[in-house]
């Protein structure tokens, strides 16, 4: 055992095998699949004869959604290699603050979406004291973007891992 470890137990092989990698992948692919899968469910529903109260899903639903998925996309744009080193080669000095400061960017818009998903659960839905289906609307938009949260930091550790089966090629 190296001394350069935190903690005693040594980490499982099967963390940097590349099985565990695409797991991972198609595991976040799940995920926001389903999120999504959750808020168009519940969006069609809300406008179908089914429905039995007034209450719609209207643009305000879906601006907490917008607000996770290019959260999620900005995330998983970052390398994270960048937020450690300093490089001249790519945009001149100051990468790694750079790319820390777009992260938390990202991470601001993932959180703002699941903040405003619950606020306009409580709001829209709690508040007027709607019964169950109708306050499902808003706890599937929570479910959905606490599943695309979930996602893209499922994502991120995946594609981010360090492995020993790939070349890195430095100077």
């Amino acid at each position: 055992m190296t001394s350069s470890r935190l903690f005693r137990f040594p980490k499982p092989e099967w963390v940097n095998s590349p099985n565990t990698r695409t797991a991972g992948v198609y595991l976040a692919g799940a995920l926001f699949s389903l999120g999504f899968f959750f808020f168009i469910d519940v969006s069609t529903y809300s406008h179908s004869s089914k429905n039995g109260s007034n209450v719609h899903i209207k643009f305000v639903d879906w601006i907490p959604g917008i607000c996770s998925a290019l959260g999620m996309l900005v995330i998983n744009s970052i390398e994270k290699t960048r937020l450690s080193a300093d490089s001249y080669s790519y945009s001149g000095t100051g990468v790694a603050w750079k790319a820390r400061l777009v992260l938390f960017l990202g991470f601001a818009l993932m959180a703002g979406g699941l903040a405003g998903s619950v606020a306009v659960l409580v709001l829209k839905y709690i508040v007027p004291d709607y019964p169950f289906p109708t306050l499902y609307f808003g706890v599937a938009n929570v479910v959905a973007n606490g599943l695309i949260m979930l996602s893209s930091v499922v994502l991120w550790v995946s594609q981010n891992m360090e492995d020993d089966y790939t070349y890195n090629l430095a100077l």
